[in-house]
């Protein structure tokens, strides 16, 4: 077998098993994306350039608590 083909092979195990191995890992963790529930508010930020002194910037204040998070979405004329 030629020796190139060998490494091609080899590489692509090896992609193939980290991949795999990524994917498992996520898996196991399911709760460690986003962040802590809490009292207060997460201020996000948003920044755009698009050169030569233009852009936009920008910034929200969303609450900590899911359920104030959730009540963001209701309509105000909902009825209860």
């Amino acid at each position: 077998m030629d020796p190139v083909a060998v490494v091609l092979i080899l590489v692509a195990l090896i992609v193939v098993v980290t991949a795999l191995l990524a994917i498992s890992a996520g898996r196991q963790s399911p709760g460690s994306r986003g962040s802590a529930p809490g009292k207060g508010f997460h201020e996000l930020r948003s920044d755009y350039q698009s050169g030569m002194g233009g852009g936009h910037s920008q910034s929200w204040k969303i609450p900590r608590d899911p359920q104030d998070y959730a009540k963001l979405f209701i309509p105000k004329d909902a009825k209860k």
